[in-house]
Order: structure tokens, then C-alpha cells, then sequence
């Protein structure tokens, strides 16, 4: 199986790839699957409802990460890459008032989502905590159709037999020049080709899709980001959701600008901007604004806010440094992907920030020239310091913790690369070590410590 690092880097909308991305893309599936399945009904039978299921953590936390308003745009045909999110209230609106769907290239569904759309907080589905269940009926209440299907982090949808071949296969059966399923075999495959990471992604990238077409959609994705960071620098006011949590980003922006303008530069202005970039794009991604997977979008401020810092305070930043970090970043995202998991309600936040962090430490020790093993060093740091990170929302929404946390793993990710380039690559625990210990450590996890809001600050903030 070849992860592409337009796989790992998906454009969408906040504020969960898990809870919104991913349940929008699944209803976009079952609409698919409806129109074109051939399961046995009976003679002109047509659908004519649909219900929906949410259940595991979608359940507990999917109203306060949009999953409702996610279900309901999907079936309206709405897709997470190309949904206005000026038009989304408007949509949910007109959708909650006719009680009905009409999604293009279909007949008009009865779905009335106070009734149809059950938050099940009783029953998990067995193959993931983030699981669906989508059902469509005739006139006459007969079932024509019923689909499962599980939202694994990352805003990735697999069905039940999907899911089992994602955990069988292998990278290392991938049809690319460089098909490291593991950072021992991403090494090797270095040191025999005296290549850079991000070379041999790119080599496997180009076995798959023409230069000029890798080199669009790295560009479009960093256009994203930074447009991301931008929106969020010029926005103030309340984000949605019960906690009435004020943005930050603008306020300290406007503080940190006539500083830079003025040159004084003090020791920690450096980290003041990058932690300001990635609370910019979470408080975007927490107002169900364009973002940008990386490697999910509870997790989606570190990496733009680690690139950004390159931008501005590396001399010798380049276009190409751009595309060779997202690169290079994505390699080390699909590793942890394929031996743990990037999901919170699976492993906890160490499975987002955490990845996160290892990737942007990666991503920025390239293209600060660290070699290959200084590379897979400074990911391991990153993600060593976020083992055992718990994924508790307050609410459940992806503000109260989540939003700061970012900026911490933009920091770590930071001070990770710089350490890695001090060294010669030696180190004692290698990165495959460390995702392995992330993957034991998320199954050894309470349920209750991963995205249900049902312990830690999710719990003790709302009883304070």
C-alpha cells in the first residue's frame, strides 16, 4: 500500500478530520454506493430515507466537532475539499427545516436529522472507535441498503473489509522505487541510494503522478496552510461551541508585528512566532474554517507553524525547501500511520500532536541539511516527548486543549531538529522503537483518556 503525501496532507474544513472531515466523506460514499450498488431489491423499489448511526467516540464528542453538521453536508453532496464554509449554516438550515436531502444526481431522501441522525452512545462498532452506520429505505419502510464505516484519523473512511486490508498490507509491497515500511528499512534504502528522504518520497510520489503535477499539489497545500495562518491572524471574536473561548492569535500578532518592524529582537521571539502560527490555524480549524490535514486537524497548527518559522527565520529558505519539508514530513507521517495510528479516539492526542511534531522536527531538519539518520532523530525526539498524551476536549470541542497544544509541539518540533543537528544521527532509541511504544501505550489507554471527553481536563474544567 503506497501512502501519497496528498494522502497524509488532505485539504478540508475544521474542525476534526476524524469527526467532521471523515463523516462527511463517508456520507459522500454511501451516496455513491447507493446510486451504484447492486445488491438484490425488489422490482422498482427506490430509496427513499436514510438514517444514520453515529457511534464510539463520534458519539460522544461528535456535536461538539461538528459531525452532525458534517453527516448532513455530506448528504447534501457537499465534500470536505470543495464546501463553502460561508454557505454550511445556510445548508444545515435548510436541511433541518424540509426534513429532506437533495444531494445532486439523486432523487430527493427523507432525512429529518433530529430524528434520523442517532448520536449511540451505547453500542460501538467493533472494528474502530470512530464508526458510522448509514441506511436507506423505500416508501414502505423496507431496508434496500445499510453501510458501516469507520473513520480511522486523518479524515481517512474505510469500510469493515477495507479496514482489515489496511491492516495487512504493507508499504513494503508498494509498487514505487522506495517503499520503506519502517525507519530501519527508510535508512537502509538511504544509505544504498544516497538519497535524501524527501528524494526517495519524491521518486515514489513521480512513480505514480507527473513532477509538475507533485510539485502543484505540494504548492497547493502549502498555499492552504499559509492561507490558513493568515485568516487566523486577522480574526478575533468568540469561536462556536459552548466554551465561549476568545481567539488569541490576532491580539498577540498585533503585540509581536511592531516589535519585528522594529527589529528588537528578543530571546524568545522566535518562539513566540511560531507558537502564535500554529494557534492561528487551530483557532481557524476550531471555527470550522479551510485547513489542512497535517497529519489531522486536531493537529493541524504544527506543521504550518514549524514551515513558516523556516520561512522566516532560516537563511536560505526556499521554494523547493518548502516542497522537499512536506515531503520529507509526510514520510515519516506515513511510518507512524501504518505502525500506530494518528488517531486520538484510538491512541490519544500522542497519536496527533504527537505525529505531528515528529513530522514537522523531520520536515525542518532537512531542509536545514541534517542527513538522513539526523532526520529520523529529530522525529524521535518529537515524538518521545508526547508518549502517553491523553485526548481530552473540554466539551468536546477541539479548543481547550487542543488549540495551545499545538503550539507546544510546534516548539518541541523545533527544539527537537536543533538537537538532532548537534548530533551525528547515533542515538539510543530509534524512531521504530518509539512508535511502537506509542502504539502499546494507546492500547494500554482508558477509552476514557481517548476523544470521549469523558475524563482528564474534559472533565475537572466543566466541574470546576
Amino acid at each position: 500500500m503506497f501512502l501519497s503525501v496528498f494522502d497524509v496532507f488532505k485539504i478540508g474544513i475544521g474542525p476534526s478530520s476524524s469527526h467532521t472531515m471523515g463523516p462527511m466523506t463517508a456520507a459522500n460514499r454511501f451516496l455513491e454506493e447507493l446510486k451504484s450498488a447492486d445488491d438484490p431489491r425488489a422490482r422498482n423499489a427506490r430509496p427513499a430515507a436514510l438514517t444514520v448511526s453515529l457511534h464510539g467516540s463520534l458519539a460522544f464528542t461528535g456535536v461538539g466537532h461538528g459531525t452532525d453538521r458534517a453527516v448532513i453536508l455530506g448528504l447534501c453532496g457537499e465534500n470536505p475539499k470543495s464546501v463553502d464554509p460561508d454557505r454550511m449554516d445556510a445548508m444545515v438550515a435548510a436541511v433541518e427545516a424540509s426534513g429532506a436531502v437533495s444531494p445532486p444526481g439523486h432523487g430527493t431522501y427523507r432525512f429529518r436529522p433530529a430524528r434520523d441522525l442517532v448520536f449511540d452512545r451505547k453500542v460501538p462498532l467493533p472494528g474502530h472507535p470512530n464508526g458510522l452506520q448509514f441506511s436507506a429505505y423505500d416508501t414502505d419502510g423496507q431496508l434496500l441498503l445499510r453501510r458501516t464505516y469507520y473513520s480511522i484519523g486523518g479524515g481517512f473512511v474505510v469500510t469493515d473489509a477495507e479496514l482489515e486490508a489496511v491492516k495487512t498490507a504493507s508499504p513494503a509491497d508498494a509498487d514505487v522505487p522506495y517503499p520503506f515500511a519502517h525507519a530501519a528499512d527508510m535508512l537502509e534504502m538511504a544509505a544504498r541510494s544516497g538519497l535524501s528522504i524527501a528524494q526517495m518520497k519524491r521518486a515514489n510520489e513521480e512513480a505514480v503522478r507527473a513532477r509538475r503535477a507533485v510539485d502543484a499539489g505540494l504548492d497547493e497545500i502549502w498555499s492552504v496552510m499559509s492561507g490558513c495562518i493568515d485568516r487566523g491572524l486577522a480574526q478575533d471574536g468568540i469561536m462556536p461551541g459552548s466554551l465561549k473561548v476568545k481567539r488569541r492569535a490576532k491580539a498577540i500578532h498585533d503585540q509581536l508585528a511592531p516589535q519585528w518592524q522594529r527589529n528588537e529582537m528578543t530571546p524568545l521571539m522566535a518562539n513566540d512566532w511560531l507558537a502564535l502560527y500554529a494557534m492561528a490555524v487551530n483557532e481557524e480549524n476550531a471555527a470550522g474554517g479551510r485547513v489542512v490535514t497535517a497529519p489531522t486537524n486536531g493537529a493541524a497548527g504544527v506543521i504550518p507553524a514549524v514551515l513558516r518559522y523556516y520561512l522566516q527565520f532560516e537563511t536560505g529558505a526556499s521554494q523547493q525547501g518548502v516542497r522537499d519539508y512536506l515531503l520529507t514530513a509526510a514520510a515519516i507521517g506515513g511510518i507512524i500511520k501504518h505502525n500506530a495510528s494518528i488517531s486520538g479516539a484510538e491512541v490519544g492526542c500522542q497519536g496527533e500532536v504527537g505525529s505531528a511534531s515528529a513530522m514537522a522536527a523531520a520536515g525542518l531538519c532537512a531542509v536545514m541539511g541534517g542527513t538522513p539518520a539526523q532526520v529520523e532523530n529529530a522525529a524521535e525526539i518529537a515524538l518521545e516527548h508526547h508518549l502517553g498524551m491523553t485526548c481530552d476536549p473540554v466539551g468536546g470541542l477541539v479548543q481547550i486543549p487542543c488549540i495551545e497544544r499545538n503550539a507546544f509541539g510546534a516548539v518541541k518540533a523545533v527544539t527537537a531538529a536543533s538537537l538532532a543537528m548537534k548530533g551525528d544521527g547515533t542515538h539510543a532509541v530509534p524512531l521504530d522503537i518509539c512508535i511502537e511504544t506509542m502504539r502499546q501505550t494507546g492500547l494500554d489507554m482508558s477509552d476514557r483518556y481517548k476523544e470521549t471527553s469523558q475524563a482528564g481536563l474534559a472533565v475537572n474544567v466543566v466541574a470546576c
